[in-house]
C-alpha cells in the first residue's frame, strides 16, 4: 500500500488541480478540471480568478466568460461555474442521492415539510415545476420568491423578520433552480434568474442519478467520483463534508477504482485515504517538489480550501482559525499546495492593494512570486497594483 506525506498529498492535490499551469493565451476557458466539480462563484470575480490561476488566460470582455460558462446554484446551495455544455449533465449529476440527501440538502426546511408528511424530493420537485413556470423571462430573486410564497402552502414557507411577511425557505429554492433549468444571470445583485437556452424541460423530476460507469465520459461530472480525484487523497466522510451529503450515500457511491493509500501527518500519524487508481501514479510522483516553487493567491472558497481535512492542510489550529474565521475569510497564499500565509485585497479606485501575513519566512523567491501573483490579480480586476 503506498503511503505519502502531507506535503507529497498537498502537492498532488495542488497539481491534479491544475494549480501548476502557466497561462496559455490560446487556452479555452473551459480547459480547467475544476469545472467538473463546479468552481464556486462566492465573491468578486471568484470563480474566473480560480481557473486564471490555473492558466486559463484573462479576458477582459465579461461577455466572453459568460458564453462558455454558466452559473448555477448546485453544491451547498451556493453559486458555482460549469461549462455551459456540461449543464445538463451537472443537473443529473446534482440530483439528491436520496430522501436522506434531499432533507440534508434543504436543511431547516426540512423539519416543516416532514412535520406536514411530506417528502423532501417530493417538495423539491414541486418547487422546481412552479419555478420552471414562473421564470419565462429573466426574473429578480425576489420578484421569484415572492411568486412561489403566493403559490405554496404553508409548510413550504417561513416568517422572515426584517421582511415582516413569509417567504419560501432558502435552501429550496436555491437548489431546485437549476432542476427547473434556470440558471444564474451573471453580474446581477441581487441575483437574476433566467431560463437555459434550449433546455427543453417542462416537468422536472429528482429522481436519484444513477452510479455513472467510470468510463463513461459523463462520470467526471459525478459529485463523489470529481470530488475523490480532485480532493484526493480523502475519505468517505470528507467527500461527504464537502458535498453535505450523508456518509451512507457517498460510500453507496463510492468509485469501484478507488484505491486506497496511507497519508502520514506532520505528527507521524497515518490514516487511510483513498485516489483514483489513474491517479496512483501522479501521487507517488509527487514526493519531490518540481524545479522551482508553484506560488498561488487562492481565493476564500477556492476548491483548495474547501476541503475537509483541514487538520492535514493547516495543523496549526491557531493558522485554522486565521484561515477559516466565522466572518470574512482571508485567501490563502500556497507555495507547492501548501499555505504559507494569508491575504486580503483592497481596491482603492484605480488602485488595488493587496496585504499579506506570512507564517514564516519566504524568501526572496516566493516573495517576487507573490508579487507577481498580486500584478495578476489587479489585472485580472482590471485595475493596477498599489506596489
Amino acid at each position: 500500500m503506498t503511503t505519502v506525506t502531507r506535503a507529497q498529498a498537498l502537492r498532488f492535490r495542488a497539481r491534479v488541480q491544475q494549480l501548476d499551469r502557466e497561462s496559455v493565451p490560446d487556452r479555452a476557458l473551459t480547459d480547467a478540471a475544476v469545472l467538473d466539480l463546479g468552481v464556486q462563484a462566492t465573491g468578486q470575480s471568484a470563480h474566473t480568478w480560480a481557473l486564471v490561476n490555473r492558466g486559463v488566460p484573462i479576458h477582459d470582455d465579461p461577455a466572453a466568460w459568460g458564453g462558455q460558462l454558466a452559473l448555477a446554484w448546485t453544491v451547498r446551495g451556493a453559486p458555482h461555474a460549469y461549462r455551459r455544455v456540461d449543464l445538463p449533465a451537472v443537473e443529473l449529476a446534482t440530483r439528491p442521492f436520496s430522501e436522506a440527501d434531499a432533507g440534508k440538502r434543504i436543511f431547516d426546511a426540512n423539519r416543516p415539510l416532514k412535520q406536514a408528511g411530506i417528502p423532501a424530493v417530493e417538495a423539491l420537485t414541486r418547487v422546481a415545476s412552479l419555478m420552471r413556470e414562473l421564470v419565462v423571462d429573466p426574473l429578480p430573486k425576489g420578484d421569484l420568491s415572492t411568486a412561489l410564497s403566493s403559490a405554496l402552502p404553508e409548510p413550504y414557507l417561513r416568517w422572515c423578520r426584517s421582511c415582516g411577511a413569509r417567504h419560501t425557505y432558502e435552501q429550496p429554492f436555491r437548489i431546485a433552480a437549476l432542476h427547473a433549468g434556470l440558471e444564474l444571470t451573471p453580474q446581477t445583485s441581487p441575483p437574476v434568474l433566467r431560463r437555459v437556452p434550449d433546455w427543453d424541460i417542462d416537468a422536472p423530476e429528482l429522481n436519484a442519478p444513477p452510479v455513472p460507469d467510470p468510463w463513461v465520459p459523463d462520470a467526471r461530472l459525478d459529485l463523489v467520483r470529481a470530488g475523490v480525484h480532485l480532493l484526493g487523497p480523502t475519505t468517505p466522510e470528507h467527500v461527504a463534508a464537502y458535498l453535505d451529503a450523508p456518509v451512507r450515500d457517498v460510500r453507496g457511491r463510492w468509485p469501484a477504482d478507488a484505491v486506497q493509500v496511507v497519508v502520514v501527518d506532520e505528527n507521524a500519524e497515518a490514516s487511510p485515504a483513498w485516489v483514483l487508481s489513474t491517479d496512483l501514479d501522479a501521487l507517488e510522483g509527487a514526493v519531490e517538489p518540481g524545479d522551482s516553487p508553484v506560488v498561488r493567491l487562492v481565493g476564500p472558497h477556492d476548491l483548495m480550501l474547501q476541503v475537509r481535512d483541514r487538520e492535514l492542510l493547516v495543523p496549526d489550529p491557531e493558522r485554522r482559525k486565521e484561515l477559516w474565521p466565522v466572518l470574512g475569510r482571508p485567501g490563502a497564499v500556497l507555495v507547492d499546495g501548501a499555505p504559507v500565509g494569508v491575504w486580503r485585497p483592497r481596491a482603492t479606485g484605480k488602485k488595488l492593494q493587496v496585504r499579506t501575513d506570512a507564517w514564516g519566512p519566504w524568501g526572496r523567491s516566493v516573495t517576487a512570486r507573490v508579487r507577481a501573483q498580486a500584478r495578476l490579480l489587479a489585472r485580472h480586476r482590471g485595475l493596477t497594483l498599489a506596489e
